[in-house]
């Protein structure tokens, strides 16, 4: 009876096996998404293997318009097309199955990416070099997912893979400058003069790295305002990265007046080692009496402050100045300050 009866060239049993396939596959892959998607959400908060997390997460990925053109691919396993409609259901199937593999190569890559991350903690605050990254990589998978449906659609891609040659050279030699910015990124990415929140000095500016984008990298400088640096230009600079000091070195002359007794003058090393081990964060390294100045004897004071935090260095520089000067003022000693001795001659 279900033999009999033809719709479209297509027997009623054929459109019923059709659109059971179709309803049941839009229906069972849905609802197997929506549990694997729910799930992954409540396995993050445990430790699973990297394989399983990782298909979790494919699966996540996967489209609704996917599911779709699967459960209508597999419902027209059933019925005889006309060439034409067949034709069209295939380039269909072909582009959303490739669309699809380009999402899930894009999705494996960032996968990838946050664990590398991950593992270079606490280092690692690169979230603008994870997206200079992925976007070249996304760039490329799409490319290769689109010359790949080409060819399994019997188009000849040969001449297309000729021309997007030509094309790309051209297309180079006109953004050269847009290219360079580009490669400097991925030297940024990949060498890590510094991540995001590191405090650089590039020639006479500094500031805090804000992002490190594809073509340009973000300074919010010591002065408040945001500065906007080309990649290239900074891979061109003599970059000091001040956010990875663990310590800043401290080196001044003290000048004291040449009348000072020779005991009082041998004991100024030691003074000043007492008084700066005495302070907080601090590491001694040297005093000497290195050279009779102008109009003072000069002593070069070395210590380091175990801090590359700017505020911290100047809070101890400001207690040991203070220090010195009390010690000095206790003991007698006097610093110098410019003088100048004038002979006066009455002629004869």
């Amino acid at each position: 009876m279900l033999d009999e009866l033809v719709f479209l060239g297509n027997s009623l049993r054929s459109w019923v096996y059709g659109g059971v396939a179709f309803a049941v596959t839009f229906t069972v892959l849905p609802l197997a998404h929506a549990y694997v998607a729910s799930k992954r959400r409540r396995l993050a908060q445990l430790r699973v293997s990297p394989a399983i997390d990782l298909g979790l997460l494919l699966i996540e990925a996967t489209r609704q318009l996917f599911l779709w053109v699967v459960a209508l691919y597999l419902g027209a396993r059933f019925l005889e097309l006309p060439g034409r409609v067949d034709r069209a259901l295939d380039v269909i199937v072909v582009s959303v199955a490739w669309l699809q593999a380009a999402l899930w190569a894009v999705a494996a890559a960032r996968f990838a990416l946050d664990r590398q991350r991950a593992r270079a903690a606490p280092a690692a605050g690169t979230p603008g070099s994870i997206d200079v990254i992925l976007f070249i990589t996304r760039i490329a998978i799409f490319t290769i997912a689109l010359l790949l449906a080409l060819d399994n659609l019997d188009v000849n891609i040969t001449a297309l893979v000729t021309g997007l040659g030509i094309t790309g050279i051209a297309v180079a030699l006109a953004v050269q400058t847009v290219l360079g910015d580009l490669l400097a990124s991925l030297s940024i990415t990949f060498d890590k003069p510094f991540h995001v929140g590191d405090v650089i000095a590039i020639d006479n500016l500094t500031g805090t790295v804000q992002h490190i984008g594809v073509k340009s990298t973000r300074l919010k400088s010591v002065s408040g305002e945001q500065v906007v640096l080309a990649n290239a230009d900074v891979l061109k600079s003599r970059v000091r990265n001040l956010g990875r000091m663990h310590e800043r070195r401290v080196a001044f002359f003290l000048g004291i007046a040449y009348d000072t007794p020779l005991e009082k003058l041998r004991a100024v090393p030691g003074i000043l080692r007492e008084t700066i081990d005495a302070q907080r964060m601090v590491r001694f390294d040297r005093c000497h009496f290195l050279e009779y100045g102008d109009s003072a004897l000069r002593f070069e004071v070395v210590y380091f402050v175990l801090s590359g935090d700017f505020a911290t260095h100047a809070d101890i520089l400001h207690e040991v100045n203070l220090a010195i000067f009390e010690r000095f003022q206790a003991l007698g000693i006097e610093f110098a300050f410019p003088t100048r001795t004038v002979i006066l001659q009455r002629g004869t």
